[in-house]
């Protein structure tokens, strides 16, 4: 991305935006609702155009590499009584863009090569995601950290060389949370797949990323953990006080109040300092 500008309706998101994201990196895209976040992610898919700057994806313009691409959208956890095994969910990574039910014994009939290599790549994403232990329950029956597990699977299937994640850690604990970044960096590095992720939070997910994109005000700043995770850029970006704290083993932490409503006070908000 060079200098580009992202506009709904008439209104500026954010503006003069630039962004590297180089083969097997993991970046995060971080900011308070409402910033752009999953805006900037839809400028990359080429769903939402920019207005002013250039957006490049694998070389070509956005939106012209999509099939290159997997995605994994915001969404909430399967309801506990849907049926459909997490395996099937992972397989509608090769079928799910096609109109009618995939057959796999007819593809199994018609093309037996293909049906095979179909069969060992499922085998093999389940295994990258260590989903084994649970990709034939049914999906409503896995935890949150499961699903998500199985949903990156799917995503991983058409072997992209990039990997957009919004929001796949919201509704998780901290120990999934850490869990699924982990296991998301190290996708990076087996596949070398760049990773692009939108997040809420950036301590959970801190100690894997390579770069970091924060969004605040119609503004954007990106760069290394070590360039960005400061006090004063991260104060700049959000009108706020914001510190940023070492813990004993030098983990940096980021600290600050949290947004409230216009004609409030601090003093007249009960929550307390956020992470």
């Amino acid at each position: 991305m060079r200098g580009s500008t992202a506009a709904i309706g008439g209104r500026t998101i954010w503006s003069d935006v630039s962004l590297d994201v180089a083969p097997g990196q993991f970046i995060a895209v971080l900011g308070p609702n409402g910033a752009g976040k999953s805006t900037l992610i839809k400028a990359i898919l080429g769903v939402n155009s920019t207005v002013a700057g250039t957006v490049e994806v694998l070389g070509r313009p956005a939106g012209q590499h999509n099939a290159r691409i997997g995605y994994l959208p915001q969404r909430r956890a399967f309801d506990a009584s849907v049926r459909i095994r997490g395996i099937d969910i992972v397989r509608l990574g090769l079928d799910g863009a096609r109109w009618g039910t995939p057959l796999p014994w007819l593809s199994k009939l018609v093309t037996p090569e293909r049906y095979r290599a179909r069969q060992q790549r499922l085998r093999e994403v389940i295994e990258l995601v260590g989903a084994q232990p649970y990709a034939h329950r049914p999906i409503g029956q896995c935890s949150g950290g499961e699903q998500q597990r199985l949903l990156i699977a799917q995503a991983l299937i058409r072997r992209p060389r990039l990997l957009l994640l919004d929001e796949p850690l919201d509704s998780l604990d901290v120990p999934s949370q850490a869990g699924i970044s982990a296991l998301i960096r190290d996708i990076c590095r087996r596949e070398h797949v760049a990773v692009v992720m939108v997040a809420h939070d950036v301590n959970p997910i801190l100690p894997y990323l390579d770069r970091l994109v924060y969004v605040a005000r119609g503004q954007a700043l990106s760069g290394t953990p070590a360039e960005v995770i400061t006090g004063e850029k991260l104060s700049a970006l959000y009108g706020i006080r914001i510190e940023v704290l070492r813990d004993s083993t030098g983990r940096l932490f980021v600290v600050g109040q949290p947004e409230v409503p216009p004609g409030h006070t601090v003093a007249d908000s009960a929550v307390g300092p956020t992470r």
